[in-house]
């Protein structure tokens, strides 16, 4: 058990969405562990959040669920006060998708009847308005969100997305009850349970919208949402007195080692980042799902090139593409067999990384980082300072500690890879 009591117990869709999450709490003042999948024994290291990261989002449903109630049943085991199910904020969940199911089951399991659904972000452009979601100034299904490989989002209402996956009665907490404040919310909330409501999706626009959502939401025993929703937690805990004020919570051991980027997201952020750093002459392996399912040793070609780099500048190994390039791949090979060869590579490559000496990772898109995350044995996470919003610095738990910084696929600045790896060695000699 822990040394400090855990107050909020959360699970994640994977493992980039965790770490997005457990930044959030931090910069809220809760020193955050995060762990990989449920541990097999009991977490001894301090915390007042724990984030359960699992690689849920795109399993078969009835895997999705049984895996949720696990996290659920470690986490209550923890005497946690409250319970999160977070989940990508441009929501990432087709009408076969698991954010409904697992929703439902975890509301059974807690005995509540009600739950908010909210993934805006608005630090990162998205808002949710009149059960819409939008990315920057784009419908959700404009977004580029409607090419994803796995999750295309083709539709903006999250009412009728969310709806589509779940019997449970699906209804809308308009922003015009947010505006107003925790009371016209606790108004709304009453009148949508009688109408049968078990899942309302909430509005959102900026971040005070998402404070006053998490005010209201004090006293709930279970919210679901993206990693906005929790900006207001962390002081509904101080103000109950049960989160005293800290000032280390940001604090990481020093990692020496060489460095790394893995990147398998095809998103447009990750797209402009992986061309930025070529562009600026940095070392960079492409790894083609074709060559792989045709047998090629692409592993092996991909560590002798970092051979020729290692010690001297951090390499990046990449399978990001353009849509149209995905589409032909997949067209091929199958969405899922294509998806499969790739993690599995960057997974290897990382292994052989670190046997050569790496030991700060930069991973670019939600199952490329379950998929190196596993590879390397790594069970828990300490989360540090953030480095764009959404993406901290995190470091594992455990001997032979590694740097990590796992990314979503929509999220950072062109130039997230290096201001990554910067803010590592910046740490790195801090600690010294």
């Amino acid at each position: 058990m822990t040394s400090s009591p855990v107050l909020l117990g959360c699970i994640a869709d994977d493992f980039t969405g965790a770490t997005d999450l457990a930044n959030m709490l931090v910069r809220g003042g809760m020193r955050t562990v995060q762990t990989i999948g449920v541990p097999r024994a009991p977490l001894d290291t301090p915390a007042q959040a724990v984030v359960v990261a699992l690689k849920s989002r795109t399993v078969p449903r009835g895997e999705a669920i049984a895996e949720s109630l696990a996290a659920l049943a470690w986490l209550k085991s923890l005497g946690c006060k409250q319970f999160y199910f977070k989940y990508c904020s441009t929501f990432d969940s087709t009408d076969a998708g698991n954010i409904g199911p697992v929703a439902d089951a975890l509301m059974r399991e807690l005995n509540t009847p009600f739950a908010i659904a909210c993934p805006a972000f608005p630090e990162n452009g998205r808002t949710v308005y009149r059960g819409n979601l939008f990315v920057g100034d784009l419908p959700l299904n404009e977004s580029g969100m409607q090419n994803h490989p796995l999750t295309p989002m083709i539709d903006a209402n999250l009412v009728r997305v969310l709806q589509r996956q779940t019997p449970t009665k699906v209804g809308l907490l308009r922003y015009d009850a947010v505006q107003r404040g925790v009371e016209a919310i606790a108004a709304a909330r009453a009148a949508l349970l009688e109408q049968g409501v078990g899942l309302a999706i909430a509005d959102a626009i900026s971040d005070q919208d998402l404070y006053t959502l998490g005010a209201a939401c004090a006293d709930d025993v279970l919210l679901t949402g993206g990693s906005g929703l929790a900006l207001g937690l962390p002081g509904n805990f101080a103000r109950a007195g049960l989160l005293p004020a800290a000032e280390d919570t940001e604090q990481l051991p020093a990692v020496d080692g060489l460095a790394a980027v893995l990147s398998g997201s095809c998103s447009r952020a990750t797209q402009a980042q992986v061309e930025h750093w070529r562009s600026n002459g940095r070392p960079a392996f492409r790894i083609d799902p074709l060559a792989l399912f045709a047998g090629e040793a692409v592993v092996d070609q991909a560590i002798a090139f970092a051979g020729q780099h290692l010690g001297r500048e951090p390499v990046l190994f990449y399978a990001t593409s353009a849509p149209e390039e995905v589409a032909a791949v997949q067209k091929q090979l199958g969405s899922a067999a294509s998806g499969d060869l790739v993690e599995q590579a960057l997974a290897s490559i990382a292994r052989r990384l670190r046997g050569a000496g790496v030991r700060h990772f930069v991973v670019a898109g939600g199952e490329t980082s379950g998929a190196v995350v596993n590879a390397l044995g790594v069970e828990a996470l300490c989360i540090g300072p953030q480095i764009d919003p959404g993406v901290p610095c995190t470091v594992s738990l455990g001997a032979s500690p590694l740097a990590l910084a796992l990314k979503s696929g929509n999220f950072g600045t062109v130039d997230f890879f290096s201001k990554a790896l910067k803010l590592f060695k910046q740490l790195q000699e801090l600690r010294r």
